[in-house]
């Protein structure tokens, strides 16, 4: 079912990406470890949807949409080739994948994973390849970086606003059991991790001339971020109580 949906990628639009993840939403069970990162990523899609419409959002709205719908689109390309198999998603995204079915694993603890995959292993490449398509390069002067920051409140705003969803209703004590994903979560800021992915970009961006050596630091950075993911998959949740 999920790679009938994802035949309508690429996405085009923020409503194509709005419309894709809602279909991955509805038909996904909340036994599927993927729905928890996905629901989280409409909302904020949603959101960043919401602000677009602002005449003063942002200094370059067409650059900041056009990210916005590359950005979903790799996320779409690992979620179809990790639904085949999850050892052929990029290893950034294979620890989620790999998961999907672990029933001893909290939502937030998935969402968590998907959102490192995503803004640290997909987010560089995100940007290098918008900054190709639509001219310049990645640099913190650039008006763009600014446009980039403003999403951090954003996301914040969206995290706060859904995480309680993302817990009741899974245990019965949940402060005693879910402590070490609260500790997971304290140590992985999205706003620490989305400054580092645009540093990588431009790390990227500088390393276009040696196309080897460019894909070199990428894969790394893949590999690191898939490392990054088994840690926040630790089952903390008995499977009595992931399977009532």
């Amino acid at each position: 079912m999920l790679s009938t949906i994802l035949l309508q990628r690429p996405a085009k639009s923020i409503d194509d990406v709005v419309a894709i993840m809602t279909a991955i939403d509805q038909a996904l069970p909340p036994a599927d470890g993927l729905k928890w990162f996905n629901r989280l990523y409409l909302r904020v899609t949603e959101a960043v949807r919401t602000a677009a419409g602002t005449a003063t959002a942002f200094h370059d709205e067409p650059f900041m949409h056009r990210l916005d719908v590359v950005f979903a689109n790799l996320y779409f390309d690992a979620a179809a080739a990790g639904d085949v198999d999850p050892s052929t998603a990029p290893p950034a995204w294979q620890p989620l994948f790999q998961a999907r079915t672990t029933m001893n694993l909290l939502p937030l603890q998935l969402a968590l994973a998907g959102m490192n995959a995503h803004i640290n292993r997909d987010l560089p490449a995100a940007i290098v390849a918008t900054y190709g398509e639509l001219g310049g390069a990645p640099s913190d002067a650039d008006p763009r970086h600014d446009d980039f920051e403003r999403i951090n409140a954003i996301l914040e705003a969206v995290e706060t606003q859904i995480k309680p969803e993302f817990a009741a209703g899974v245990i019965k004590d949940l402060d005693e059991i879910a402590a070490p994903v609260d500790d997971i979560g304290a140590m992985w800021s999205v706003r620490a991790a989305r400054e580092a992915a645009w540093t990588n970009a431009e790390v990227l961006w500088q390393l276009k001339p040696v196309p080897a050596l460019q894909q070199s630091f990428f894969d790394r950075l893949d590999r690191l971020t898939g490392f990054a993911g088994r840690g926040m998959l630790v089952p903390v949740v008995p499977a009595s109580a992931g399977s009532s």
